[in-house]
């Protein structure tokens, strides 16, 4: 186990070893060529990603205990997993799935086109919590024979084949579903060997997988780890094998060292100040477009990234279909912001409760903030906060925040601002009509045009505060092989790993 007194051993070795190869350091005691020690930032709230809106989840359990019908590729493809294949109608609402033969869950029950129906009215249903319910409740699905299922859409949705490779959709066994948030029971190449809370989550590889031979890596160990110095000592010292998602800061010292890669890659992630429309004076468009001109992005970047990220304008990235700049719609203007105030009538000093999760980021990115809306007379009070405690009171609940420092992953999920139930409240009849077009928008052309016209729209009426697309940072040991630099969604994708 990972101690206080180890961390800082280890941090010192490193230090005096300069991180230089060959460092003999933890790495005598090696591992195999069959284990891996994954260091996660975040512990998962529970094991059933239908069941929770955390990222932190599906890092764990999606493609390694439980499988979709599709699967999202590193570069952001779509191919069959339980699925063979698909078909779409010509109205674009109707996909036919053709499914895999002798599957099988840990429990020993099959998969088959009753489990899909299950798992699919299961996510729509009244007393459901997972965060795509509005995606399952317009969808219609009807067994046509074991192996074949056929889901009928009330809307067009061209990325509905995306979605149903997210966590969200995983394919549940109706006799077990229940329990899955303590007692995963997947399809998936591994099972749960032992969960110890707060410190650690170990996966071994289930050997009634329909191809065992292909899970080269038989045990996984994820180590939570959320303090970035303790972060990298873990990996210095040699008792984590990879970090995906590593704090940036620590980036620069291990490009140093040979026995490690470091993957910068890409996402379609925003990170974002989600501002609360249900509370004054912040359901005044004006007070958000002022809290909005108090932000320098390029500060921001710097100070809560350390440097690796891209600045947005609207909630929306660089490199997604129809992206448009929409940053200079609200730049950093001082000026402006404070004239924006006194429009909106607000005195000064205005103090506001900013919630910060537990990523670096976040409460880096909070101290920024507070120093940046200070200029203009808003008094921020940081409020941190852990993510179980961020999901019930600030994400679900009664929504009890003001603002909330928080990156939104998802790759697709500009219509939640078309949902005035959504946790920053945000009611505007003009982009959730503008959405639906955009919805069933006939041609790729003409969707990237309402795509870029929801964009302004959001930016006009400064939703949230947009800060910017964030780079992930990977370290990993050298000769670990396959893991993923692009991160199309937060996974790790046990069976494609390998040591060399």
């Amino acid at each position: 186990m990972l101690t206080r007194r180890s961390l800082i051993a280890a941090s010192s070795v490193a230090s005096a070893a300069g991180l230089t190869a060959g460092a003999p350091l933890a790495w005598a005691q090696s591992r195999g060529k069959t284990a891996v020690v994954v260091g996660l930032a975040l512990e998962p709230t529970g094991l059933d990603p239908t069941a929770a809106a955390a990222s932190s989840i599906a890092e764990v359990t999606l493609y390694n205990l439980y499988e979709t019908l599709t699967r999202v590729n590193s570069n952001g493809s779509v191919t069959p997993l339980l699925a063979e294949g698909w078909e779409l109608s010509p109205d674009l609402k109707t996909l036919t799935f053709r499914l895999k033969r002798g599957v099988t869950f840990h429990n020993g029950r099959p998969f088959d086109a009753q489990t899909v129906k299950f798992s699919f009215e299961r996510a729509a249903a009244d007393k459901s919590t997972n965060k795509d319910k509005r995606t399952f409740q317009n969808l219609t699905v009807q067994v046509i024979d074991d192996y074949t299922v056929v889901l009928l859409n009330r809307e067009i949705d061209p990325d509905l084949p995306f979605l149903l490779g997210q966590a969200t959709a995983i394919m549940v066994e109706p006799t077990s579903a229940d329990g899955n948030a303590t007692q995963p029971v997947g399809t998936g190449p591994y099972r749960i060997e032992r969960f110890a809370r707060g410190a650690s989550l170990t996966l071994a590889a289930w050997e009634g997988y329909r191809n065992p031979q292909a899970a080269r890596i038989r045990r996984a160990t994820f180590r939570f780890i959320p303090d970035p110095a303790a972060q990298a000592a873990a990996l210095q010292a040699g008792d984590v094998d990879v970090f995906p998602r590593l704090s940036p800061r620590s980036a620069e010292a291990f490009r140093k060292d040979t026995r490690f890669e470091v993957l910068v890659g890409g996402s379609r992630a925003k990170t974002i100040v989600s501002v609360n429309h249900r509370r004054k004076p912040l359901d005044d468009v004006r007070v958000r477009r002022a809290l909005s001109a108090a932000i320098d992005r390029a500060e921001m970047i710097t100070g809560a990234a350390d440097g690796y990220g891209t600045p947005i304008g609207s909630y929306y990235v660089p490199g997604a279909p129809g992206y448009v700049d929409t940053t200079a719609v609200n730049p950093f203007d001082l000026d402006k912001a404070r004239r924006l105030l006194a429009e909106a009538g607000v005195k000064t000093p205005l103090e506001l409760t900013v919630t910060l999760p537990p990523t670096a980021y976040a409460r880096q990115g909070g101290e920024v903030l507070a120093a940046q809306l200070a200029r203009i007379g808003v008094v921020c009070k940081l409020q941190n906060v852990e993510w179980a405690q961020w999901l019930a009171s600030t994400y679900g609940g009664a929504h009890n925040y003001d603002l909330t420092l928080v990156s939104h992953v998802e790759p697709f999920d500009l219509g939640n601002n078309a949902r005035p139930d959504y946790y920053w409240g945000y009611r505007s009849k003009e982009f959730q009509a503008l959405y639906d077009r955009v919805k069933t928008a006939p041609t790729p052309a003409q969707r990237n045009a309402l795509l870029a016209d929801a964009q302004r729209l959001l930016a006009r009426d400064a939703v949230s505060l947009y800060l910017y697309q964030p780079q992930w940072v990977t370290v990993a040991r050298r000769g670990l092989g396959g893991v993923w630099k692009d991160l199309p969604l937060f996974v790790n994708p046990l069976i494609e790993w390998n040591w060399a």
